[in-house]
């Protein structure tokens, strides 16, 4: 005699957990969104880790505590060249970030590194004093064109606490209000990108103005101080250095962060399809104006740690070849891949360090070419050759 079996609902119900009601055979299925990956693997920390204790100890172990005949010794030529491309890896990071995953080619972004760079530089002229060639409590340009008293926009500079307020503020107010703009009126594609270049081309012609306030074409320099403090310390020197790579280390794990989340999620769908992502529900506006704001924000902070190091600061870091260097960075290391940019910064900028005194004629000529080879046979940088060849060995 053949036994009854159960439903199917009741079978259904037997493989689920105890206690778990049995559910709805018409239940639409439910769609299972994938976990939030971690900021970073394993390897990944101990990169991270390895990174920080070569800041941290390393570095200044080599400089300020080995001889300087010792084979290991850091110069401080060293320590002052890789403070310097490490703000640029800064820059390169925030170029990914508006690039790399919001499909937005920003031909402008050495602005904000200079308007940070300025910030800073009006505060280290403060700090000269009465040291200055004129022994005046104005800064010499402003007494050398009979200046009596400081502009306005100087009013918060003997402050440090405000510079490192209006280090972020500036920056990220006129991309701010820049963005919003651009963004609403939905420019996008090479007509963003020329806007950009003709919005630090006049920034920089307006910096050139002598009435302006900003030291004309000379700009900043002969710093003295920071914190009354001597700048030209080595024990200074490798401050600004460490605070330097803890900035880098820290924006990268802030960037990781940031794309793995829901926003960066809906950064990466703006920059594939942003017309199914308004078609989604969602207003690119705000997303492609916080994530241009943020990236303005770290060139500016960038452009205040890069003044001090190299001691100068002027109209020429605004001009739109420097914008496109920024690109060439992201685009040599490889967009969205966070890391690639930081690389291809070091990449291209020792090269450069190393040609302006061995070529200086070539320097130009080799990065048009070091673009257009990038443009054509690797498309994803570096790193994606990397990755290339990983997968081929496995």
């Amino acid at each position: 005699m053949s036994t009854a079996q159960p439903p199917e609902g009741a079978q259904r119900g037997n493989a689920q957990h105890e206690g778990t009601p049995a559910s709805d055979s018409n239940a639409s299925p439910q769609i299972v969104l994938p976990g939030r990956s971690p900021v970073l693997t394993a390897r990944g920390w101990t990169a991270f880790i390895v990174a920080l204790i070569t800041v941290c100890a390393l570095a200044p172990l080599l400089n300020l505590w080995v001889a300087d005949g010792s084979m290991f010794h850091m110069s401080d030529y060293a320590v002052a060249l890789l403070g310097k491309i490490m703000c640029y890896a800064i820059c390169a990071l925030a170029m990914d970030l508006i690039w790399g995953y919001t499909g937005i080619l920003s031909l402008g972004h050495g602005v904000f590194f200079a308007l940070g760079g300025y910030v800073m530089g009006m505060y280290l002229m403060r700090q000269i004093g009465r040291d200055g060639n004129y022994k005046s409590d104005l800064p010499d340009f402003m007494v050398f064109l009979d200046w009596k008293e400081l502009p306005w926009h100087w009013t918060f500079s003997d402050s440090f606490v405000a510079t490192l307020i209006l280090i972020v503020a500036v920056p990220g107010l006129i991309a701010f209000v820049f963005g919003y703009f651009a963004f609403r009126s939905r420019i996008k594609g090479v007509y963003f990108s020329i806007i950009t270049q003709a919005m630090t081309f006049a920034a920089m012609l307006l910096f050139f103005r002598n009435e302006t306030g900003f030291g004309g074409n000379n700009g900043f320099t002969d710093f003295k101080r920071i914190l009354d403090i001597p700048i030209a310390t080595p024990t200074m020197r490798m401050t600004l250095f460490v605070l330097t790579g803890l900035t880098l280390l820290g924006f990268y794990l802030f960037a990781k962060w940031l794309v793995a989340s829901k926003f960066g999620r809906v950064l990466q769908a703006i920059r594939d399809a942003e017309s199914r992502v308004m078609f989604s529900g969602y207003n690119p506006l705000g997303y492609k104006l916080t994530i241009w704001t943020i990236s303005a924000v770290m060139c500016g902070v960038a452009g205040a740690l890069y003044v001090p190091q190299v001691g100068i600061i002027n109209p020429g870091e605004m001009s739109p070849a420097n914008s496109i260097e920024i690109a060439i960075w992201a685009a040599v290391g490889g967009r969205a891949s966070l890391i690639g940019p930081i690389v291809g910064a070091f990449l291209v900028s020792g090269a450069k360090s190393w040609l302006t005194v061995a070529a200086p004629e070539f320097w130009l000529y080799f990065l048009g070419a070091l673009f257009i080879a990038v443009t054509l046979f690797l498309p994803n940088g570096v790193m994606g050759l990397v990755q290339k060849l990983k997968r081929e060995k496995t």
